[in-house]
């Protein structure tokens, strides 16, 4: 039996809570975003969403934006939940996550023709009227109360360990089940990619449209000569595994690797490096683009929900060698812009690069920017609004003829290719 989300859903079909019908935009949209502390990856979807859509406000349990961050949101007024106030909220907002379902309820959104969220907490669970249309855009389901719930307990020993998974464990239970909850409250789930989409159907048993992320791509440019190292650019956070990575540098003494990012990481890993591994913490955009367009390849251990990071390195033609699991499967071609490894283990990714380097004369740079144009921010925009237009219609009506959606079942047509009828 095929998997729900084998293949990709389309936008342009009605299909579960999709309605048929008028084809113009909503004029007042509301949006809920879980919080706002840096312009990042969620940030920047957001930032498209308000491209497509009139905005007429931006809800978020905390606004911790910067003057210089937060032209993105093109003046767009933004009300935040009563966790702005608390206390020592710029260092510690992250602590009071065990009150964000309470205060995302307490937005009124009620004003708006369309409510959409953007969310990787509790952003989907804002109340709406009967009648009103909420799409939600998921980033994944609460990652750390799914899929990363033993990851996080099992972290650190003694004294600290005990305290974690003391005071942890009903925090994430019961987080676990105000996500399942709320997730009938969404008329239109939209994942960025398959990968979430199946998280989507376990954890909610909803199926969801698959539209990727938007990527910068022209801000990158192509070059075709390389130079003699490998890069690793990540947050240094302990899912990312940049110390397997590193690792298996250490073992190939005659392989050069730079690491890129910062995090909590960030000294376990300088004490981890051999003479080979350059650490060079957080560096600007700059800097990022040249070791990346300049690289024999991206090396990418992590399991991540979609993955910017490696459609950034193949706009620069640069290959990916990645864990063949989660988003990247969906951006890196096998062969032709880069090469999978199979487990998250020195030995895998040691294996992966002696592989590379026995073929890295047939991957071409122009075809590798090709597959990272797929991803770009004209793609996104295009198909995100193309959705929006088809459910924002005429709700068709259930068998008790009240006129609610019937989005109890889940159409076939969720399955088709969005790829081949967008």
């Amino acid at each position: 039996m095929q998997h729900p989300h084998d293949r990709n859903s389309n936008p342009d079909a009605p299909g579960d809570g999709v309605r048929a019908g008028a084809r113009a935009l909503p004029e007042d949209v509301g949006f809920v975003h879980d919080w706002l502390p840096v312009y990042a990856g969620a940030e920047r979807v957001l930032e498209q969403m308000i491209e497509v859509l009139p905005a007429k406000k931006v809800y978020t349990l905390v606004d911790l934006l910067s003057e210089d961050e937060r032209s993105f949101l093109q003046s767009t007024p933004v009300e935040t939940s009563f966790i702005q106030q608390m206390p020592f909220v710029e260092r510690a907002y992250r602590y009071y996550l065990p009150f964000a379902p309470l205060a995302v309820e307490q937005f009124d959104v009620s004003d708006h023709d369309v409510v959409v969220s953007s969310s990787y907490a509790v952003a989907k669970g804002a109340l709406t009227r009967s009648d009103q249309l909420h799409i939600s855009y998921v980033h994944s389901p609460i990652r750390y109360a799914w899929d990363l719930h033993h990851d996080y307990l099992d972290r650190g020993s003694g004294v600290s360990r005990h305290l974690r998974n003391l005071f942890a464990r009903p925090i994430l239970h019961y987080l676990r089940m105000y996500d399942v909850c709320s997730a009938p409250r969404v008329d239109v789930y939209v994942a960025n990619s398959n990968h979430v989409a199946r998280r989507i159907w376990k954890r909610y048993r909803r199926k969801a449209h698959v539209i990727h992320p938007p990527v910068d791509i022209d801000r990158f440019s192509v070059e075709s000569e390389k130079r003699d190292y490998f890069v690793a650019l990540s947050r240094l956070v302990h899912y990312k595994h940049v110390d397997v990575v590193i690792r298996a540098f250490n073992e190939m003494p005659d392989k050069k690797l730079v690491v890129i990012g910062d995090g909590p990481e960030h000294e376990r890993l300088d004490g981890l490096a051999g003479p080979n591994v350059d650490l060079l913490g957080h560096q600007p955009d700059a800097a990022v683009k040249h070791y990346l367009e300049q690289a024999q390849a991206l090396v990418f251990a992590a399991e991540e929900d979609f993955g910017i990071v490696p459609v950034e390195a193949q706009a620069c033609g640069t290959p990916v060698i990645a864990y063949g699991h989660g988003g990247a499967t969906e951006t890196v071609r096998a062969g032709i812009t880069g090469l999978f490894f199979d487990r998250q283990d020195p030995d895998a990714v040691r294996d992966a690069v002696r592989r590379f380097d026995r073929r890295s004369d047939t991957f071409r740079p122009e075809e590798i920017r090709a597959q990272a144009e797929r991803f770009d921010v004209e793609t996104f925009r295009s198909r995100f609004s193309n959705l929006v237009r088809r459910a924002y219609g005429t709700a068709p009506m259930s068998d008790d003829g009240a006129g609610v959606p019937n989005t109890a079942a889940p159409s076939a047509a969720m399955a088709e290719s969005t790829d081949r009828l967008l």
